[in-house]
């Protein structure tokens, strides 16, 4: 069930955008008396869900939803019709408008997906408010991964601000350091003293080969999630539901845990762990590995009375949204990065990661704030200089206005025919990435 009800998020998220989008080159090309034969949603080979012819365009949705289309006269498109582009030119036709009216309408899908993913931002602040997390704030620090220790930033640990601005969302410490290149922290020890430590350069590529995206949260209590049935764990007495409470005389918290289990390797140490509201203590080895034999995860935050909603009147949320959308868009731009690591090559995924993205039950704010980031994606993607891509047809439309020659027709389809394969070798890989994933449970 749970699956169903991201899918049909993800669905109708995707339904939106994309009409939308092809709304962005259909009105365009209409302002420029340039004639559109088709407009549908969902790719239709072989026949269409639904159509109805209305005026000199059919409307109808397709049954493969890998996306949509619009088929715009005397254009080379992913419909490749040549005998259309065969026959003398017409006044009604893509091809026959000045090269600074035919850019326009090429942009015009993206610039939509642009302006709707800043709308959205703009509405959800608006009708939601904004959460907020001043670190200043927190009692118990931070759950710091272990990949900071070494440059003395440890689990308990609070940041208060980064590049000189206070921390008002952990997102601004995780999108600081590994996609915005913010490397200044002033950080404040579990002992109350204060540090302003410096990150070296390359930082965002060691904590990302190193999993620590995020690098920092709120601190949590550690669950047993489940317990090795031919481990030690196992044979003491450990159940999944436990709370681990304490090891040894300390208390400790999510991010403590790793680095318990790595000091007390080889020895025997008491874990006092909450189960049925009662503590109860158990006495066990630590492997030499680090390992007793049980998996741990966090459960609910301890400070989640710190998280905050601000609310805003309709004229600050226009001042928000906009911001919000523009810096999505920049760490998104900040994130592909990682794309070039042999890392990030593996963790590219398809529509169940997109899906993923949604909650396993409807929310709306949810649902509206994945759409916008969707919109914002489609937008940067669809301009990437790829055949086949908007942008594809950008470039050329840019080389003809500079140049003041038309790319040869030959030329153009080649380019619609590599970009095709490369779209679809691309469309493989990251759903297969979700594939190999969801098997190997990765």
């Amino acid at each position: 069930m749970d699956i169903l009800i991201k899918a049909v998020q993800l669905i109708l998220s995707l339904s939106i955008l994309v009409v939308l989008h092809e709304f962005g080159h259909y009105l365009t090309a209409r302002y420029f008396k340039i004639r559109v034969e088709k407009f549908y949603l969902f790719f239709n080979p072989w026949f269409s869900l639904f159509k109805k012819k209305i005026g000199d365009t059919e409307w109808g949705i397709g049954w493969l939803p890998l996306g949509g289309y619009v088929k715009i006269s005397g254009m080379i498109d992913e419909s490749m019709d040549k005998e259309q582009m065969a026959k003398p030119a017409e006044d009604w036709e893509f091809r026959s408008k000045p090269a600074w009216q035919r850019l326009i309408v090429m942009i015009g899908g993206v610039v939509v997906n642009l302006i709707v993913g800043v709308f959205i931002y703009m509405m959800v602040v608006f009708a939601w408010g904004e959460e907020q997390i001043l670190t200043k704030n927190l009692e118990h620090g931070l759950n710091v991964h272990s990949a900071l220790a070494k440059y003395n930033v440890h689990n308990g640990d609070n940041i208060l601000s980064i590049n000189g601005k206070e921390i008002t969302h952990i997102n601004d410490i995780n999108n600081g350091i590994l996609l915005r290149d913010q490397k200044e922290l002033t950080v404040q020890h579990k002992d109350g003293s204060i540090e302003n430590i410096t990150l070296p350069e390359g930082i965002d590529y060691e904590l990302f080969e190193a999993g620590a995206f995020p690098a920092v949260t709120l601190q949590g209590y550690a669950v047993i999630h489940s317990v090795d049935s031919a481990a030690i764990a196992e044979q003491i007495g450990f159940k999944a539901g436990d709370q681990i409470k304490s090891i040894g005389n300390e208390d400790v918290y999510f991010g403590d845990i790793r680095g318990a289990f790595d000091s007390n390797a080889g020895k025997t140490i008491d874990i006092t762990v909450l189960r049925d509201n009662k503590e109860i203590t158990l006495s066990t080895p630590v492997g030499a590995d680090s390992t007793i034999g049980m998996v741990y995860n966090i459960a609910g935050w301890i400070e989640a009375d710190k998280i905050e909603t601000v609310k805003y009147g309709f004229g600050a949320s226009i001042g928000r949204g906009f911001n919000k959308g523009m810096t999505t868009l920049g760490d998104y731009v900040g994130q592909l990065k990682f794309l070039f690591t042999k890392k990030g090559a593996s963790s590219l995924g398809g529509f169940g990661a997109i899906g993923n993205l949604f909650p396993a039950k409807w929310d709306w704010e949810k649902f509206w704030l994945n759409t916008a980031l969707i919109s914002i994606i489609l937008a940067f993607m669809n301009i990437l200089p790829i055949p086949a891509l908007d942008g594809g047809h950008v470039v050329f439309l840019l080389y003809e206005i500079i140049t003041g020659k038309e790319a040869p027709e030959k030329v153009l389809e080649y380019a619609q025919y590599a970009g095709f394969f490369i779209l679809m070798a691309l469309l493989l890989y990251a759903n297969g990435n979700d594939i190999y994933r969801a098997i190997l449970g990765g």
